[in-house]
């Protein structure tokens, strides 16, 4: 396959996003086509998906109704601005929306990816302060390891060195980070949520006491944090942080761009935890990664202290050319459509049993340290080369792509985020092929 790729194909003109430009494109995997939970590579090989592309193609790909709506939207019309104006296809889109979201998170704004949709949140959650009378609150506190995103914001609130330490001097001023929740020693091979851990919550009532409570504007943090390896939250953790928040009048914001539409089995994270933020992040599922597409959920209060208190004219300054995009929209619309017709957050809830016994019998295969899930989302901890880490998920990714199987690396960690439509035949599929390429790997 690589020397077809290379030979077919100029790869010089693509710098290509968190990438080893020069490693991948010595030895490029491409992608050329997808159905269902199965991609084609370029040289023609069928590739089981065990990731949902990049944990956003939650309904399988290519999927009919998604593909006609996208078309005739297309044919229909292309772009509408949304500044001053409208389309039909946004307010159905964020109706749509509404009606999954948690609490009285109803008020819907569209931007074009979960970056976005992060640093969007933000500025409303500055916005919501300042209407109040309370502008000092700019405050932010997130996490360690925590991935909000790549604008200037969300790198700021992230917590992955790699990420911040090439812009460590132009970040926001007024962040601080609560430590991680993942500790092999005390939760390993966890179940679903571990029992230790839910005091690191405490750890907020250390930062207000350090910060004054009146400076901070908001807490942000991913109920199951993704992209850093699936670290997930120990019982009673993130109802202990909504406690807190509470009491100090600070907001809380869930980063749901991973979790949100059906990856535990419910429409987001917030209702399978039980526990209701201020503002809500989704882009990925939304539409199935049919478009470029993010949005933030706003509580009742947030949106009308913003309206209200404004003078005539624009009340919020901000938002995109792209924003609400009538091809976004329409995908949106199918995409929902389709969860709803297919019972897809049902279906995740009772695959996650199967997927929960598959991934845990890779305990005590080679090199594993710890595995971890919750949902139809999980991960496979490898211990680290010496002096090289990152290497051995790395050259274990690359192998079982080779076998017909795509995982996701982070480190040394093997994640997996499976369309929801997955059946426990492609299940099995999936972790055996891991299993067999980690006895190979050194």
């Amino acid at each position: 396959m690589n020397d077809r790729a290379t030979r077919t194909h100029d790869l010089s003109a693509f710098w290509m996003p968190f990438t080893a430009n020069r490693q991948f494109k010595s030895a490029p995997r491409l992608l050329s086509k997808a159905k269902g939970m199965y991609y084609t590579s370029d040289d023609g090989r069928r590739i089981l998906d065990g990731t949902a592309g990049m944990w956003c193609v939650n309904a399988g790909h290519c999927r009919d109704e998604i593909v006609a709506a996208v078309q005739a939207q297309a044919a229909e019309m292309d772009f509408a601005p949304t500044f001053q104006m409208g389309h039909p296809k946004a307010f159905e889109a964020a109706t749509k929306i509404a009606k999954h979201t948690p609490g009285d998170l109803k008020h819907i704004f569209f931007v074009n990816s979960g970056s976005e949709a992060v640093d969007t949140a933000l500025k409303i959650a500055l916005a919501y302060h300042r209407a109040r009378g309370e502008g000092q609150r700019t405050r932010f506190i997130s996490r360690e390891r925590a991935y909000h995103g790549v604008g200037f914001g969300g790198t700021s609130v992230g917590g992955i060195p790699a990420n911040r330490k090439a812009y460590s001097g132009a970040m926001l001023p007024a962040v601080d980070h609560l430590p991680h929740t993942l500790n092999i020693k005390e939760a390993a091979f966890s179940k679903g949520q571990p029992a230790w851990g839910a005091h690191l919550a405490d750890e907020l009532e250390r930062l207000v006491t350090l910060h004054d409570a009146s400076t901070i504007a908001a807490v942000i943090v991913e109920p199951v944090a993704g992209s850093t390896g699936v670290l997930i939250p120990p019982q009673g953790y993130l109802q202990r942080l909504r406690e807190i928040c509470d009491k100090h009048g600070i907001l809380l914001i869930l980063d749901e761009v991973i979790t949100g539409w059906g990856r535990l089995g419910a429409p987001f994270a917030a209702q399978f935890f039980n526990v209701t933020p201020d503002l809500l992040t989704m882009a990925k599922g939304t539409n199935n990664a049919a478009a470029p597409l993010g949005a933030v959920a706003a509580s009742k209060r947030i949106h009308d202290a913003i309206i209200n208190s404004a003078p005539a004219g624009v009340e919020l300054f901000h938002g995109h050319t792209y924003s609400g995009h009538p091809i976004a929209m329409a995908a949106t619309c199918a995409t929902i459509d389709l969860y709803e017709r297919e019972q897809l957050f049902e279906r995740a809830a009772k695959m996650a049993p199967v997927f929960e016994e598959a991934i845990h019998a890779l305990r005590g295969t080679r090199h594993v340290i710890d595995i971890r899930n919750i949902g139809l989302m999980g991960a496979v901890e490898l211990a680290s080369r010496d002096g090289a880490p990152g290497t051995r998920a790395y050259d274990t990714f690359v192998r079982c792509f080779q076998k017909g199987v795509l995982v996701r690396v982070a480190g040394d960690i093997l994640a997996f985020s499976p369309p929801l439509i997955i059946e426990a035949e492609q299940i099995a599929e999936l972790f055996k092929t891991v299993g067999e390429v980690l006895k190979e790997v050194d």
